[in-house]
């Protein structure tokens, strides 16, 4: 009898996981099952350049089952509980289906309504919707202050917001109405980017493009008739237009299973990535609350040391395979980017702004679902 393997989640962590599996085990070996609500894959990185009118959902949208492995079985439902002790996934339309090994890759549940005031007052871009909402606010809008903050850390794709702002920058001069236009940057740190190694490159950007910035503003509260953004810290901005990162907590199925920590994330070891206190059970991507970037690159690596060390036990092997932190990212200024790559140990070299990092980074869009997402060159 082969293995049951239950992956809950899709998307970037999960498919990439199941799809390394099916290439290292046979079908009598193990059988992969996915459990995903919706039954899409959608290219996180890729709502950008949505929002800026660079890509169509349907180039970053697909279905899950077109780009799973032929071995692996998808279900489309919700996971409602899961009971380690029994080693069962419950799902919403009833289903118990039992696990040998279980990959978590849950993702992150967006909170704007932990922000009061932010659903009415507030775009932001990290869902297909929003992304559409936004561009269309960003099209008609020709003059007055953009506010550019973060509603809760931690958040997917640290460097996003400021990315946003030098993208916008950009597409303000390009239409040539820049100068009618002002962009303030607020950051919850005591700097404008996450990477301290960074900042300083990313600070001479702003200041030449004349992008202000207010660092130690943790949102509190939304104002959205008076148009205003407050911190926890005591400041007022004004805005004509807000875009504020939503809050985000771990999965609702996470929290009902009792198996996360405050705010829903997977404890989860760092260099194994099994879920505290189990042996069978594996946390990849934004589930975990491992100290690195909740980002698609993470969750790329992560996912292969996950399925090496399962495979390598299933067929007899030790399992030796660690996860070193490492990440991968390329941050788009809009003309530029800045190539990023680091791990636990070694903080990102200090680079500078590149042409040919923003050629590579549209090209590895492009090449995401044929490569990547279906477990090649891994």
């Amino acid at each position: 009898m082969g293995k049951n393997i239950i992956i809950v989640g899709g998307g970037p962590a999960g498919t990439i996981a199941a799809n390394s599996l099916a290439k290292k085990l046979k079908k009598e070996e193990a059988s992969i099952t996915v459990i995903d609500k919706t039954g899409k894959h959608v290219y996180e990185p890729g709502l950008l350049y949505l929002t800026f009118g660079e890509q169509d959902p349907k180039d970053i949208v697909r279905n899950e089952r077109d780009i799973l492995n032929k071995k692996v079985s998808l279900i489309v439902d919700e996971a409602t509980k899961i009971d380690t002790k029994r080693e069962i996934v419950e799902l919403k339309r009833g289903d118990k289906l039992h696990y040998d090994y279980l990959i978590i890759a849950t993702g992150a549940r967006l909170c704007p309504e932990e922000v009061p005031g932010m659903k009415e007052g507030a775009y932001h871009f990290y869902n297909v919707d929003e992304a559409l909402k936004l561009k269309d606010a960003l099209n008609k809008f020709d003059k007055g202050k953009i506010v550019i903050g973060v509603g809760g850390v931690p958040y997917k794709c640290p460097p996003a917001p400021a990315e946003i702002a030098c993208f916008l920058d950009y597409k303000l001069r390009r239409k040539r109405i820049r100068d009618k236009v002002e962009i303030h940057y607020l950051s919850p740190l005591p700097r404008i980017f996450p990477i301290e190694s960074i900042d300083p490159i990313v600070k001479e950007i702003f200041d030449k493009e004349e992008i202000k910035y207010t660092t130690f503003f943790n949102v509190e509260s939304v104002d959205p008739e008076r148009k205003e953004v407050k911190s926890l810290e005591g400041e007022t901005i004004g805005y004509d237009l807000l875009i504020l990162i939503p809050p985000h907590k771990g999965s609702k199925v996470i929290e009902d299973s009792l198996l996360g920590d405050r705010g829903g994330w997977v404890p989860t070891d760092r260099y194994t990535l099994k879920v505290k206190g189990y042996d069978n059970v594996y946390a990849i991507g934004d589930a975990t609350d491992l100290p690195i970037s909740k980002s698609g690159a993470a969750a790329h690596y992560e996912a292969k040391v996950v399925a090496n060390n399962i495979a390598s036990e299933i067929k007899g092997n030790e399992s030796l395979d660690k996860y070193n932190g490492k990440v991968v990212c390329i941050c788009d200024s809009g003309n530029k980017a800045i190539y990023l790559k680091f791990d636990y140990d070694h903080p990102p070299k200090s680079t500078r702004p590149r042409w040919i990092y923003r050629l590579l980074k549209l090209t590895f869009n492009k090449l995401y679902w044929h490569t990547v997402a279906k477990a090649r060159f891994l």
